[in-house]
């Protein structure tokens, strides 16, 4: 199952870490990302060839740079098949609180 990717690649807080620096600013190289990390290059690729199977990060070859980009459609997923639908009944539990509360 392609989300049980995605829960591994966002368990760990190195990747977690890895997807904020992208957000920050998109499309940086290994190096660049290492330097955020302070983390030797074996070590970050491998975290990203992770991210990359779970299909989180995405790269594009710009001469002999390989630049990384957040994908955040599998996150989307994520939210609306596993968040979406609870904070839903959350908010339609507070909705129904305050209807009665106010009276109404």
């Amino acid at each position: 199952m392609h989300a049980d990717k995605v829960f591994k690649a966002l368990g760990d807080p190195t990747r977690r870490k890895l997807l904020d620096l992208l957000c920050e600013r998109n499309g940086q190289t290994l190096g660049e990302l290492c330097e955020g990390l302070d983390m030797a290059r074996q070590s970050a690729t491998q975290h990203l060839g992770i991210l990359e199977a779970a299909n989180l990060v995405s790269t594009v070859r710009r001469g002999r740079a390989k630049l990384h980009f957040v994908n955040p459609v599998p996150l989307h997923e994520v939210y609306e098949r596993w968040v979406r639908k609870f904070e839903h009944q959350r908010l339609s539990l507070l909705h129904d609180l305050k209807k009665e509360l106010e009276g109404e």
